[in-house]
């Protein structure tokens, strides 16, 4: 069955939503900053961490630069939710890599140092360890992970590690507790919103990943978006959806500043 408000915009699909490739994303000066200091912490194992609001981009963020990897040199281990646990994680490592996760903590603690230490070594692939909202890690958890780190008497290490969460994760790092892994932290960025122009091209690149290369947001719609998302993808992605959705019942071509003041009281009532 046709969708009505993809067939009035005359869109394949819908634009505004986390499935977008990679290669049609419109990154912004934040992001592409984010990008090439993750690159540049994956190629020289070193400890990064990248922090920002809800919705900001970050796991996309990743996305684009896992994208530039070579799959034949890199192999990325993401950890999606940090609340399975450090034997979870190390589990979610064995698992990764080919293993058969073995049922005691220390032991499948061994494994996972094990088989990251031959996927480089053996393999010629430098493991990258994501580790997704990486704020829900207890103090311990982290010290462990850095102490996954430390290999050749301190002096290198097998895989890099990436830690991505919200902005308490940054400031937590400064915590006497946590200082040595906060000493071993060579990049470390915050992602903000967009700009409006920034979201006009964010919004035209996923308007043409869906098959429509004509305007359809005015630059007052655009401005109102921006403003009201604050720049943030995700929210920018929701109210965006919520426009098209009040302009194909108004049956308007054009996305204008009234249908988009419209869709953010939709998005804002309780």
């Amino acid at each position: 069955m046709t969708d009505p408000v993809l067939a009035h915009h005359q869109l394949d699909h819908m634009p505004f939503g986390p499935d977008i490739p990679t290669r049609y994303l419109a990154e912004s000066r934040t992001h592409l900053e984010a990008t090439a200091r993750l690159g540049w912490a994956i190629t020289n194992k070193e400890i990064s961490v990248l922090t920002g609001d809800v919705g900001c981009g970050k796991t996309v963020a990743l996305r684009s630069c896992v994208a530039r990897l070579d799959p034949a040199r890199h192999l990325t281990i993401y950890i999606p939710n940090p609340s399975i646990g450090l034997k979870g994680i190390h589990s979610h490592i064995v698992t990764a890599l080919g293993g058969q996760p073995r049922h005691y903590g220390a032991q499948v603690a061994v494994q996972a140092a094990s088989l990251i230490t031959a996927e480089l070594d053996e393999k010629g692939r430098l493991p990258v360890l994501a580790v997704d909202e990486a704020h829900l890690l207890t103090d311990t958890d982290l010290e462990a992970l850095r102490m996954m780190t430390n290999t050749d008497l301190d002096t290198g290490s097998t895989f890099t590690l990436v830690l991505i969460g919200q902005p308490t994760l940054r400031r937590r790092l400064r915590h006497a507790s946590l200082a040595a892994l906060d000493q071993r932290v060579t990049t470390r960025y915050q992602l903000v919103g967009m700009t409006p122009h920034e979201t006009n091209s964010y919004l035209k690149a996923h308007l043409a990943w869906a098959g429509r290369t004509t305007p359809l947001f005015t630059d007052d719609a655009v401005n109102a978006i921006c403003q009201a998302t604050r720049g943030l993808p995700r929210a920018v992605n929701s109210l965006a959806r919520a426009a098209l959705i009040a302009s194909c019942t108004t049956e308007k071509t054009l996305i204008d500043h009234t249908t988009t003041q419209t869709a953010i009281t939709e998005t804002t009532e309780p």
